[in-house]
């Protein structure tokens, strides 16, 4: 074999750190981001919050509203671009960095950059143009079931043993108000104290045993405390339980003339939730018959009561906070009429204020000048470190901004007359228009939420594959749940339609649509099947 030496040219991609990190933060939802965050200033010393252009300039909606009323008003200036820098409409499909900025190690410079001052402050965002709540705030004032529970459980008179285990109880309950474990599981698990050895009731020692006993008895007492208490239902062990507890509560009010309902109603409506509770969500009339002996008429008056009790005696009390969503990006109408448009900006409230910290960064500059150090090319990288984070963000930024302009241009109908007008679309499409990939298109539009007239929506909410019309063209899968959710909304109760007759309604739109389909698109919607949505 004859041997030589050749030149050959080939392109890869080069995965840099900076690069890496890019798409890491692209993927992060807004929660992730802040932790991120967080965790970024707590091992950077060059990274430090802006607090100063917080404190001279106050970043909310009505100061947003008033720079989006200028229809002069143009985007703020990425560091990126400051910089003189690739933005991010670059995307990050490129091959290497080397035309944004040099690697972690450093430049070899400690010296200010133009853009080491801050991210966040100098770039005023655009609002919403309303006030609005902060919907976090409203959402921790509102009273929890614990508290609300505690709060009646100190104005009984209860011994200090009935107290505790009421409290105990009261502690153990899940966010729907259901005791979900049994008074003797309970009971083991203070008797066994953590230890899973003790578990087994052989392994107890007969003093423990008595102890368990006792304690046992204690939870059935406290039991029947904290199911006398607001809201009714509280403290049940399963759905039976919870709907009887208000049965008797509204039997309890028969005596006492304050109800309406009949007596024989509400024995009847108690005899049918002790039943299985299959026999109760099929609404099995015939066989409820059977078992109460009682004619169909009562029987059917019977679930209509019960069908107006709560099954969830928690949910009002359920901490709504774990339910906000922030968006990460707003739409407001501007114009009205022919020159109706819409405005496409950052949530101020999620964007983070950033800078590189100046007085760190001057200081290893003199120190630099002054003498040479080991330790200096390390503060180095993490200076460069803190450069390349704060430009990561604002990239991502940059990004979820350009991605959802392009949905918001794609979709105006929807933004215009609602969900039955949106338009198919695939994550190619905004990629090919943008210039990026798929996958970054992808990355953007999960975990990231966009404020609409119509409310709050995912990013990929506004996606959807395409079905076929008479007409030749396509319509949008969540349009056609749209008129799933229309059509049975104004159904007749009595006679709730079913699949195939969905299909044939959607057929009169022009919309080729199986029963099959129609099946997985009411799922989809959480819409129940005819024979339970029909009125009794």
């Amino acid at each position: 074999m004859k041997q030589g030496l050749s030149l050959r040219t080939s392109q890869h991609l080069a995965l840099t750190p900076q690069l890496q990190q890019s798409i890491r933060l692209l993927q992060l939802s807004t929660l992730e981001l802040s932790q991120e965050v967080e965790q970024m200033l707590d091992d950077n010393p060059f990274l430090e919050r802006d607090t100063e252009s917080a404190a001279r300039e106050d970043f909310g909606l009505p100061q947003a509203d008033t720079l989006a009323q200028d229809d002069d008003y143009s985007a703020p200036v990425s560091i990126a671009e400051t910089a003189g820098e690739s933005s991010a409409e670059d995307g990050y499909e490129s091959s290497t960095l080397d035309d944004l900025g040099n690697s972690w190690e450093g430049d070899g410079s400690v010296d200010m950059a133009p853009d080491d001052s801050e991210w966040g402050g100098d770039a005023p965002a655009r609002g919403t143009g309303d006030e609005v709540a902060d919907a976090t705030d409203w959402a921790r004032s509102q009273e929890s079931l614990t508290a609300h529970l505690h709060r009646q459980a100190a104005g009984l008179r209860l011994s200090p043993i009935e107290s505790h285990t009421l409290n105990f109880l009261i502690e153990s309950l899940n966010d729907d108000g259901y005791l979900e474990d049994s008074l003797y599981d309970l009971a083991l698990g203070l008797v066994a104290q953590g230890k899973p050895s003790l578990r087994d009731v052989s392994q107890l020692s007969a003093e423990q045993l008595e102890q368990l006993e006792a304690l046992t008895d204690h939870f059935r007492v406290s039991l029947g405390l904290l199911q006398s208490l607001d809201p009714v239902g509280v403290g049940a062990r399963h759905l039976g339980e919870c709907l009887a507890l208000q049965i008797k509560a509204l039997q309890a009010q028969h005596m006492d003339g304050l109800a309406s309902h009949p007596s024989t109603l509400l024995s009847l409506a108690l005899h049918i939730v002790q039943q299985p509770m299959d026999v109760l969500a099929r609404r099995d009339i015939k066989k409820l018959m059977q078992i109460t002996r009682a004619p169909e008429a009562q029987v059917r008056e019977a679930l209509t009561l019960v069908a107006r009790l709560e099954p969830k005696p928690g949910r009002r009390f359920v901490d709504v906070s774990r339910q906000v969503v922030v968006p990460d990006v707003l739409v407001r109408a501007v114009g009205a009429g022919p020159n109706l448009r819409f405005r496409v900006s950052l949530n101020p409230d999620v964007m983070p204020k950033l800078r590189v910290h100046d007085i760190y960064a001057n200081a290893l500059r003199g120190y630099k000048s002054g003498g040479s150090d080991a330790g200096v090319a390390a503060l180095q990288q993490r200076l460069q470190e803190a450069r390349w984070f704060i430009k990561n963000i604002q990239q991502r930024f940059d990004t979820i901004v350009r991605v959802s302009e392009a949905i918001v241009e794609r979709q105006k109908n929807f933004f215009s007359h609602g969900e039955l007008a949106m338009r198919p679309l695939v994550l190619r499409e905004i990629a090919d228009a943008l210039g990026l990939h798929e996958s970054t298109i992808s990355r953007v539009t999960t975990a990231k939420y966009m404020a609409t007239p119509f409310g709050t929506f995912e990013l990929k909410y506004f996606f959807g594959s395409g079905l076929g019309t008479d007409s030749g063209a396509n319509a949008s899968s969540t349009a056609v749940r749209a008129l799933i959710k229309q059509f049975v909304a104004a159904e007749n109760l009595k006679k709730p339609l079913s699949d195939n007759q969905i299909a044939e309604m959607l057929k009169e739109q022009g919309i080729d649509c199986a029963r099959r389909t129609v099946a997985k698109y009411r799922e989809a919607l959480k819409i129940a099947p005819a024979n339970l949505r029909k009125t009794l």
